[in-house]
C-alpha cells in the first residue's frame, strides 16, 4: 500500500516509521530540518512542502496513493489537507484533529471535511487518563477483545511484595499472563526464572478481573484499592474530556481552572463535577480544599511545564498518585524519573490509533510497548496460521521467541493460554510481540 504521511512530527513521524516495514511511505513537511532527519534516520522518502498544496501532493504520487494521513499540529491544515487529497481520486484520507469539536461534526455528517477517519487527540488523551487512573498503580492500560482482555503496564516500587521474585513465583492468577518486564528501559520477554527487581515495569495480558487482582500485589500502601477522589487540574479540552469521561463512570471529580470566564463554561457543561476557580500552584489552596487527602491529581493544562509542578506540588503534599499531560514525548521519562507517577503523551495515543487503523484486517487492535520496542497484538486466527488447530506448546515452536500469547477469546468468553489450549480458527489471539521479530510473527499468524 502506498501512504501519504503529511507531517513530520512526532506523530507523523511515528506513523510514517510503523508502516515503513510493510508499506511504500512518502512523508511530507515545511519544516526542511525535519524532512532531512526523517530522511537519514529512517531511509522514508520526505518531502519538502506545503501538504495544502495539490501541487506538493501531485509531487509525492496522490493519484497513485491508496492513503493519506494529515497528522500536522494544526487541525484546519489537516482537514484542508484531506479535502484537497480528495479532489485527486479516491484516496482513503485520515485526519488528526485535537478539537473534538470537528469529530462531533464529521461522526454527525458522513465523510464531513473529505476525511474518511478522524482521531481527536484529545478524546484518545483522556480516555487513556481515566482508564490509568481506574487502575491502582498502572502506567499503561489499553483494552483489547471489547473489553474481554486488558494489557497493562506496572511499576514495580521497592517495596512490593514481588520485588526478587522469579515470574514463576509471582504468577498466581490464573487468567494472567506475564509478557515481559522492562528493565532499565529496555523491553526483556518474561521467562518463568526471570527475576523481577523494584524499578522494573511489568507487562501483564488477562482478564480485566484479574490484572485488577495483579495490580492491588504491585501498588504501595498509600495507593487507593478504587480512586474515587479525583483532581483534575486544568479546563483544557483534555481537562473537560477527562472530567466528563469521569463523569459518566459515576463518578464525581473536582477540576481546577484558573480563567474564571472559563470555569464558568465548564460548570455549566459538567453538572456532575465541582468546579474551583484558582491557581493550582497554590498550596495552602490545595491544603485548604484537601487535594492532599485525593486518590489522584491528574494535571491537564495547556503547559508541560506547569503540568509537571502541579503533579510535584500534589506529590510533596501526600497525594497518592498523579498523572500529567505531557505534550512534548521526549520529556515523558523525565517526568516520571522525578516523581510524576504517570506521564501521558496525547501525540503517541494518537500515533497509536492511526497505526492500529492502518492495519484493520489484519490487526483487530493494536499496542505499542516502551517506544516501539514492542507490540501487543490482537489478530483473528484464519485457517492458515500457524496457530490454528493445534496446541500452543506446538504452535509456539515456530514462532520467534520474542513472541508471547496473552490471552485467547472464542464466542466472546476469555480463554486462558496453557501449552495444551488449542487455538481455532475464529479465535481472537492477544500477542506480546517483539519489535524486530514482528513481520516474521505476521506473515505466521
Amino acid at each position: 500500500m502506498r501512504v501519504i504521511v503529511v507531517g513530520a512530527g512526532e506523530v507523523g513521524a511515528n506513523i510514517a516509521v510503523s508502516l515503513a516495514e510493510s508499506h511504500d511511505v512518502i512523508v511530507i513537511d515545511i519544516d526542511p530540518e525535519k524532512v532531512e532527519d526523517l530522511t537519514y534516520s529512517s531511509d522514508i522518502l520526505a518531502i519538502k512542502g506545503d501538504g495544502t498544496s495539490l501541487r506538493i501532493l501531485e509531487e509525492a504520487g496522490i493519484a497513485e496513493a491508496d492513503m493519506l494521513i494529515a497528522s500536522t499540529d494544526d487541525d484546519e491544515t489537516n482537514l484542508v489537507t484531506c479535502g484537497t487529497a480528495k479532489t485527486t481520486g479516491d484516496v482513503f484520507t485520515i485526519a488528526r484533529v485535537r478539537n473534538a469539536n470537528f469529530l462531533d461534526t464529521w461522526t454527525r455528517s458522513e465523510r464531513a471535511f473529505g476525511v474518511d477517519f478522524m482521531v481527536s487527540t484529545n478524546l484518545l488523551t483522556a480516555n487513556d487518563i481515566v482508564r490509568v487512573v481506574g487502575l491502582p498503580a498502572a502506567v499503561d492500560v489499553d483494552p483489547f477483545a471489547g473489553g474481554l482482555v486488558q494489557m497493562a503496564e506496572f511499576e514495580v516500587a521497592a517495596d512490593c511484595e514481588i520485588v526478587g521474585q522469579t515470574v514463576e513465583e509471582a504468577d498466581k492468577f490464573d487468567a494472567l499472563t506475564f509478557a515481559a518486564l522492562v528493565q532499565e528501559g529496555d523491553v526483556v520477554i518474561a521467562r518463568g526464572q526471570t527475576r523481577i527487581e523494584a524499578g522494573n515495569r511489568v507487562i501483564v495480558i488477562g482478564s480485566p478481573e484479574s490484572v485488577q487482582a495483579f495490580s492491588k500485589t504491585v501498588a504501595s500502601a498509600e495507593t487507593s484499592d478504587e480512586a474515587r477522589d479525583i483532581v483534575v487540574v486544568g479546563g483544557s479540552d483534555i481537562g473537560y474530556h477527562t472530567a466528563r469521561l469521569l463523569e459518566e463512570r459515576g463518578l464525581e471529580p473536582r477540576l481546577i481552572e484558573q480563567d474564571a470566564d472559563r470555569g464558568r463554561q465548564l460548570a455549566e457543561d459538567l453538572p456532575g463535577t465541582i468546579v474551583m476557580v484558582h491557581d493550582a500552584t497554590d498550596v495552602d489552596f490545595l491544603v485548604g480544599e484537601h487535594i492532599d487527602r485525593a486518590d489522584a491529581v491528574i494535571a491537564a493544562t495547556d503547559s508541560d511545564e506547569k503540568n509537571l509542578l502541579v503533579s510535584l506540588l500534589a506529590k510533596n503534599i501526600g497525594v497518592a498518585r498523579t498523572v500529567a499531560v505531557v505534550e512534548q514525548g521526549q520529556y515523558a521519562s523525565l517526568f516520571e524519573a522525578v516523581g510524576t507517577d504517570v506521564a501521558i503523551n496525547p501525540r503517541e495515543a494518537t500515533a497509536e490509533e492511526i497505526v492500529r487503523f492502518t492495519q484493520e484486517g489484519q490487526v483487530e487492535n493494536l499496542s505499542l510497548i516502551e517506544g516501539r520496542q514492542a507490540e501487543v497484538l490482537e489478530i483473528e486466527v484464519d485457517e492458515a496460521s500457524v496457530l490454528a488447530g493445534r496446541p500452543i506448546h506446538e504452535s509456539i515452536t515456530e514462532l520467534p521467541s520474542g513472541v508471547v500469547i496473552g490471552a485467547i477469546t472464542r464466542n466472546q468468553e476469555f480463554i486462558v493460554p496453557r501449552g495444551e489450549t488449542v487455538i481455532k480458527a475464529g479465535d481472537h489471539v492477544v500477542l506480546f510481540v517483539a519489535a524486530d521479530v514482528l513481520s516474521p510473527v505476521m506473515e505466521l499468524v
